[in-house]
């Protein structure tokens, strides 16, 4: 093993940034955050955040996606590049990738994905549309020759536990239930900082080379039906369930406004088409947890017993 990857992380404020911020620097890599500049007084939590990320040993750059010769140098410090920027940005990572092809030296790329193998995915709009930008970089990475790990981490489980995916809800629900399709596709949910601990571990991985790593965690793959099931015994309680057919989905999708909709049309793709789980991983791809067995995620079942 050579020397310890230096890493370059963009969004690194984002919502899954932070934890890949926060994993890159636990796990001894020498960190670099590509950050906008902005007075501290305009977002106090960032700015907040940002002090935490100096305190921690990593080292801010100022620069943007936008502007060029702030992102080549950035490139230019570190070997591995990992953007996490958010949908609105996704685009621009054809940035990221000019600056990467320029400087020449990165051993590896992970694009902003953290969600569902993009390549795989039966959804509708305005989640197709979504994927599909995902999917435009992907080919991109791969026509510049850039090496690169694509991590399929499937769901967030900070978005859909605390309220089993329950619009409007602050709690897991205590007496309704609604459930998309018939409940017996299979989603995976995982810990925002377990998926930012496979993924750094991927990072310097020859196994994970020009693969996707999925997270796909036994403990951690369910059903809606399953879910349910294991929350009714926890609180010792059936709750009432009421299935929505996929038509019935669909028109919800059509009638909610943007970006409401986007939620709604990822939740069909997974819980109604079960794009999670609904193929074999072949010969492209890996799986986190039997990879890293050491890496302890947090289950589902440990995950919901705060909320009992």
């Amino acid at each position: 093993m050579g020397s310890i990857n230096r890493i370059l992380i963009i969004g690194a404020t984002g919502y899954i940034g932070r934890h890949v911020a926060k994993a890159s620097v636990a796990l001894g890599h020498p960190t670099y955050l590509l950050v906008r500049d902005s007075p501290a007084s305009a977002k106090p939590e960032r700015a907040k955040l940002l002090d935490s990320f100096k305190a921690s040993g990593a080292n801010i750059l100022n620069g943007s996606l936008e502007d060029h010769a702030s992102l080549v140098e950035a490139v230019k410090k570190v070997d591995v590049v990992i953007s996490t920027v958010g949908g609105e940005q996704t685009a621009n990572q054809l940035n990221i990738i000019q600056a990467i092809k320029e400087v020449g030296t990165i051993k590896r790329f992970l694009p902003s994905e953290f969600g569902n193998d993009v390549d795989n995915v039966h959804a509708v709009e305005p989640a197709k549309s979504a994927f599909e930008q995902k999917v435009k970089i992907r080919r991109a990475i791969e026509a510049a020759g850039i090496p690169y790990t694509y991590v399929a981490s499937n769901f967030f489980a900070g978005y859909f536990l605390p309220t089993l995916s329950q619009a409007g809800l602050t709690a897991p629900p205590r007496e309704k239930v609604v459930i998309f399709g018939d409940g017996n596709a299979k989603a995976v949910f995982v810990k925002e900082e377990d998926i930012a601990t496979y993924a750094i571990r991927a990072v310097d991985d020859p196994r994970t080379l020009n693969k996707t790593l999925y997270l796909r965690p036994a403990a951690n793959t369910l059903s809606f039906n399953e879910l349910v099931a294991l929350w009714e015994k926890k609180i010792g309680k059936t709750l009432e369930k009421v299935y929505v057919p996929e038509e019935q989905v669909l028109k919800i999708i059509e009638e909610t406004p943007f970006p409401g909709n986007i939620i709604i049309a990822i939740t069909h793709s997974v819980f109604v088409k079960g794009d999670q789980t609904n193929f074999e991983i072949g010969a492209n791809g890996v799986e986190g947890s039997q990879l890293y067995p050491d890496v302890k995620y947090t289950t589902v079942d440990e995950y919901l017993n705060p909320f009992v």
